[in-house]
């Protein structure tokens, strides 16, 4: 066990899609000398701007952001890559003397890095993830969840039927160890984290959210998502990659194949967004040792100023660090 005194610090700084993560963590890190690590399955693919809302350069005011287009879309990403990639980061962060913010909706994620999660067990290629694989390529997704169900009812309650990769993991995992990944993963929830952290999730009221999530799709669309599938679809991707299931790429995918017009596929968009959104609210709901901090009627100085006196009094930034900012306030006076 790690001592608190021993920890390296680290803040996460989530919330559901369209909340306004992306403002409030440019300015946190800016106060605190910080660096973001993007904990987003689809902002580390490069061509993939508008679709999964990246944050622009001039966004960024400065602040570094790690993990954030650094993959081809062709190229495969999980949680596995994700947590390496991350904790290559996070140590460039600290030997630079600065704090490692990350900030993304992707709650999985932000948990195997927080928490170190083992991911050793049947990480392996195997003839059996193959042998499903094929299964799911050949559209009996449905039965593969109906396999999970059988013989792991609490990872298939978890896992939407839709999210074939981690169908195809659980199975493969209890087929190779004899084991629930589900109770694997409950073990390792419990684990204690190796770093003195605020794990922080931006809340608004749902109407609002949602309202506010139609509008990004809107604006995405004016913005041109659409001319950005037809440039992927250009250079070979294809609608069965991982990168292509996310949100708003899919969809658009099944208009260009002639499966839905683009309305319907405008409509699906902002629906399973919102759905979306409704599961991250329920998984961080679920998760220990979080802090909520809601937007409803406040301006984001506000929250960012209630953040600062959190991560002050949790200890997590070294003293060294406050005095610095103080001298820095007098000079400024």
């Amino acid at each position: 066990m790690v001592s608190e005194a021993m920890k390296k610090p680290m803040i996460i700084l989530t919330g559901p899609t369209a909340v306004g993560k992306t403002e409030l963590s440019v300015r946190l890190a800016a106060r605190i000398g910080g660096e973001i690590v993007s904990a987003d399955s689809m902002q580390v693919y490069r061509h993939m701007d508008i679709g999964s809302a990246k944050i622009r350069p001039e966004q960024m005011e400065g602040i570094p952001h790690h993990l954030v287009d650094v993959l081809e879309p062709a190229e495969e990403f999980n949680v596995v890559r994700f947590q390496q990639m991350a904790k290559a980061a996070c140590t460039e962060i600290w030997e630079r003397g600065r704090i490692p913010i990350v900030t993304g909706g992707t709650g999985f994620y932000i948990q195997a890095l927080l928490y170190d999660i083992d991911f050793s067990k049947g990480e392996g290629e195997s003839e059996r993830r193959a042998h499903l694989e094929a299964m799911a390529a050949g559209g009996q997704g449905r039965l593969l969840h109906q396999m999970l169900e059988q013989v792991d009812p609490e990872a298939a309650a978890a896992i939407h039927e839709n999210n074939v990769k981690r169908v195809i993991r659980a199975l493969e995992y209890y087929e190779e160890t004899g084991t629930k990944i589900s109770a694997h993963n409950e073990e390792q929830k419990k684990r204690e984290s190796p770093y003195c952290f605020l794990y922080a999730v931006l809340t608004r009221e749902r109407s609002v959210l949602y309202e506010r999530i139609d509008r990004r799709v809107d604006q995405m669309m004016e913005e041109g998502l659409l001319s950005e599938v037809e440039a992927l679809r250009a250079m070979g991707c294809e609608r069965q990659m991982v990168s292509m299931q996310g949100l708003g790429y899919k969809e658009l995918f099944d208009y260009l194949d002639g499966r839905i017009s683009l309305d319907e596929a405008v409509r699906v968009i902002k629906r399973d967004t919102r759905h979306f959104a409704k599961r991250q609210m329920t998984w961080f709901r679920r998760e220990r040792d979080v802090t909520f901090y809601s937007l409803d009627g406040r301006s984001r100085d506000e929250v960012l100023e209630e953040l600062l006196a959190d991560i002050r009094g949790r200890g997590i930034l070294p003293s060294a660090f406050y005095d610095r900012r103080e001298r820095e306030s007098e000079n400024e006076r």
